[in-house]
């Protein structure tokens, strides 16, 4: 494994080019006034009608459309949704990109499911931060950065790697740390990981809890506190040292029960279903799943937000937050 620091990477590569960065969303943000502080020429590509383009007009930033902005650039980075990127890249990019161009990502879905087929005359790289773009933003005003991944998928310059370095460089990434992967190993392990554990198995594991203490006759506030909201201490825990800095700060109790009944919970089956997601994921099931569900009007998905959003643990936990002042509302 290849990571870079700050003496591998060259801004020079950037200097002197026009950066066009397509979305202004929680990404979008970031690498635009990151780079922008950088010293380097950006500009934001948005539809006319997006309530971005204010947003990013107060923050001193010059906005176009996006084939505008496109057609000006020499490097290009979508940073717009996963399931809007074929139909943009079709009808505005594409036609506007010249040859020696570089076309680049935050993610690699579109290009690892070919919905997006680059002409062999652009480069393609991956600059992928490994937080949300707020976090991305702040660190660097403090002075530092994020951990972050790149890939060169075409390099018809000879330069696409250089220039992938020196973009994370001014995000601030290579303070942290920057390792050298690949579109699909990105790709693949981004979807297993969202769906079998971050997003996916947290939120069903939660449900299961909540809903076993609640059917068991417990006060649904009581099972909210211990199955949802006391999550975040022991996530923060693992974030700061991994699964033995956990262990090492919650009670002897704590980690003797959780020791030996999570492989309960975690069996061999769940395991074989985890290994099933992956391969879904892997052989492209997963992404024309999504993809045609976009295209037919998110019939499905509308049904399990509303499920979700409906759901007993977020009725009581709406009014318990209301307890928690040092939460930010929105």
């Amino acid at each position: 494994m290849n990571v870079y620091y700050e003496k591998d990477a060259d801004l020079s590569y950037l200097q002197g080019k026009k950066i066009a960065i397509l979305g202004y969303g929680s990404q979008g943000h970031a690498h635009a006034l990151n780079l922008k502080e950088s010293g380097l020429d950006v500009c934001v590509g948005l539809r006319p009608e997006s309530a971005s383009c204010a947003k990013a007009r107060e923050a001193g930033l010059e906005v176009n459309t996006v084939a505008e902005a496109t057609k000006w650039a020499d490097i290009v980075m979508v940073l717009l949704p996963d399931q809007t990127q074929k139909a943009v890249y079709d009808a505005e990019i594409a036609p506007n990109l010249a040859a020696g161009n570089t076309l680049a990502f935050g993610h690699g879905f579109n290009i690892h499911y070919k919905q997006i087929i680059p002409a062999e005359t652009i480069n393609v790289i991956m600059i992928a931060p490994k937080s949300p773009g707020h976090l991305v933003r702040r660190t660097f005003t403090q002075g530092n950065g994020v951990p972050c991944l790149i890939a060169v998928h075409q390099d018809y310059t000879g330069e696409a790697k250089q220039q992938a370095l020196a973009w994370a460089k001014a995000l601030g990434g290579t303070k942290a740390g920057v390792i050298e992967t690949t579109i699909k190993n990105e790709t693949e392990t981004d979807l297993f990981g969202e769906q079998a554990v971050l997003c996916g198995g947290s939120a069903e594991l939660i449900k299961a809890g909540f809903e076993t203490l609640v059917e068991a006759g417990y006060p649904e506030e009581l099972a909210y506190f211990e199955c949802m909201h006391e999550l975040k201490l022991i996530v923060d825990l693992y974030y700061e040292g991994g699964l033995s800095r956990m262990n090492y700060s919650v009670s002897d109790t704590a980690e003797y029960g959780g020791m030996t009944r999570g492989p309960r919970l975690i069996t061999p089956a769940v395991k074989a279903e985890m290994k099933k997601i992956l391969e879904e994921v892997q052989d492209g099931r997963f992404a024309k799943e999504f993809i045609d569900e976009c295209n037919g009007g998110y019939k499905n998905l509308s049904k399990l937000r509303t499920d979700n959003s409906t759901h007993a643990i977020e009725k009581v936990g709406s009014k318990l937050r209301d307890m928690m002042s040092w939460l930010i509302k929105k």
